[in-house]
């Protein structure tokens, strides 16, 4: 069945770096998008980051902008989100989300805690 498994969160200082990933199974990665959202405590679910199927266009909140990078290896079924310079307000729990035959699929999310 089509899932998806993020990893590479834990903690960091503030200024540090974390690579996300999420790996694919069950579904052909390389003919979705793929998105990266995260939920603080509190907050409601944002949308990080995007990357369209060939991975020749992505988008990025202006809060990560600069920072994040979103990409993509289809031959390994996985997508990654490179975070540098993280700040406190980056703590969240990330998830990555494809949305297939017009059915959302969510991650179970992976921790970010940056902090000193």
């Amino acid at each position: 069945q089509t899932q998806l498994v993020e990893s590479g969160g834990g903690l960091v200082q503030p200024g540090g770096s974390l690579r996300l990933s999420c790996a694919a199974s069950g579904f052909s990665l390389g003919y979705y998008d793929i998105s990266w959202l995260r939920q603080a405590p509190g907050k409601e679910r944002e949308r990080v980051s995007c990357i369209s199927s060939s991975g020749g266009s992505t988008f990025y909140a202006d809060s990560v902008k600069g920072r994040f990078t979103i990409s993509r290896d289809n031959a390994k079924k996985t997508v990654y989100l490179q975070m540098n310079s993280l700040k406190p307000e980056d703590t969240a729990v990330y998830y990555c989300k494809v949305v297939v035959d017009s059915r959302p699929y969510w991650g179970q999310g992976t921790q970010v805690t940056v902090s000193s």
